[in-house]
């Protein structure tokens, strides 16, 4: 009998616990579906304020504008340059040597080239390099030119590119030598030296020498805007003028290049101001489609005809380089700045009155009054709070919040942005 009333007991126990635990299960479903239903019926959806970047560029036509001086000769025969595009020249430097033809022009570079490979050759025959040279520097030193070789070459520095290729070759043949995988390189100087002797014996004298007759820059070539688009006349330079500009080379006959006078140019284009973004000695970057690089230039002039979407921008720049005057007009990039803040969506911004406390010289609070102020709303837990905006970048769609800190009332990161709600109770 003892042992049949515990076990009865231990039975209703179990069914209590059992019916706790349901109605336990039971409670929380209902405040669970309580949650769901309230949240769903306030139609609130959220995002998240993170930290974002922002470019403010603009793409434009520009066009150079500088002081250049036409180089002519007589137009008789073919030109040999000796100056690369946008290279410094001196007074009676030789700019170019004229031949009668194609022919005489042809052979004079293979005697160059024929030369550089000799003075490689030459460079690792050397009995100096060869008595010192070991195979461990030298099997460093091999990496370390193909490393600086794939550098010049990814940065198109290709005048350090062709260098580091030398280096590069004289390493390894150095190394085939003192391990002795070949003997030397003699036979390959006697045929080369034999082949430089037969072309300089068919060599002509050029027929005509053109030297620079001042200290500037070359280019070789001439489009006819040389008179046109100058530093005394860009005060006066139209909508039309800009935009009617082309890209395009003389076929004159006589036209050898033309000399650039001074390290500054210039660049007019015409941009949409209407915003008063740009303003006279402001400092952008500019980016052309031909090259990654950039360019600081400060803003020397904005005017208009009368229509502010359509105003003339006159920008400065003392970076010189073939780059610069390798065109008369192309597409690029204004770069006003660049901006990192709290990315906030259009949608989401309401304003509210905010009260201000205005204080006095000693920090005191002598009034407040009520300004109609930019924000969000965010959830803090249950709570609906209005946060400010201090917006430092407007794009398409979304606005950018500069973050403070040390001030609770503006909008902070990782906030919940309320971006979407029924009716008008979040609009101010």
């Amino acid at each position: 009998m003892q042992s049949n009333k515990s076990g009865e007991g231990r039975t209703v126990g179990g069914f209590i616990v059992k019916s706790l635990r349901n109605l336990v299960l039971v409670l929380l479903l209902i405040v669970f579906i309580s949650i769901v239903y309230n949240f769903r019926n306030k139609g609130v959806a959220t995002e998240t304020a993170l930290l974002s970047d922002a470019v403010f560029a603009e793409e434009i036509q520009g066009v150079f504008i500088r002081e250049e001086v036409p180089v002519t000769y007589s137009g008789k025969g073919v030109l040999s340059y000796k100056v690369a595009d946008g290279g410094k020249v001196g007074k009676d430097t030789v700019i170019a040597d004229v031949y009668p033809n194609d022919e005489q022009i042809a052979r004079n570079r293979e005697i160059a080239q024929l030369e550089r490979e000799l003075a490689i050759l030459e460079r690792i025959q050397n009995p100096g390099t060869l008595e010192s040279a070991q195979p461990a520097s030298l099997s460093d030193n091999i990496s370390e030119s193909y490393r600086a070789l794939i550098y010049s070459r990814d940065m198109k520095d290709y005048a350090t590119l062709q260098s580091e290729l030398e280096n590069l070759l004289v390493g390894m043949s150095t190394y085939q030598i003192i391990t002795q995988q070949v003997t030397g390189f003699d036979q390959q100087i006697i045929d080369l030296n034999a082949r430089l002797a037969e072309l300089k014996a068919a060599t002509a004298a050029p027929t005509e020498r053109v030297k620079s007759n001042e200290s500037a820059y070359f280019v070789s070539y001439c489009d006819g805007y040389e008179s046109e688009f100058t530093p005394d006349k860009m005060d006066r330079l139209t909508v039309e003028q800009i935009n009617s500009v082309t890209d395009r080379k003389s076929d004159e006959a006589a036209i050898v290049g033309k000399m650039i006078r001074g390290y500054n140019w210039y660049l007019a284009g015409v941009i949409d101001n209407s915003r008063k973004l740009y303003a006279i000695g402001d400092t952008i970057d500019v980016r052309f489609d031909s090259s990654e690089e950039l360019y600081e230039a400060v803003i020397k002039d904005i005017r208009d005809e009368g229509d502010a979407s359509e105003s003339v921008i006159i920008l400065e720049c003392s970076h010189f380089n073939e780059n610069s005057v390798a065109h008369r007009v192309e597409r690029c990039e204004l770069i006003k700045g660049s901006y990192s803040g709290l990315k906030v969506p259009r949608e989401a911004i309401r304003f509210d009155d905010v009260e201000y406390e205005v204080r006095d010289e000693n920090g005191e609070v002598t009034s407040t009054s009520i300004v109609n102020t930019k924000g969000v709303y965010i959830m803090k837990g249950e709570q609906i709070l209005f946060k400010k905006l201090d917006v430092i970048y407007e794009g398409s769609n979304y606005v950018l919040s500069k973050i403070h800190e040390s001030d609770s009332s503006y909008l902070a990161l990782y906030d919940d942005i309320l971006t979407e709600t029924e009716g008008d109770e979040f609009n101010g």
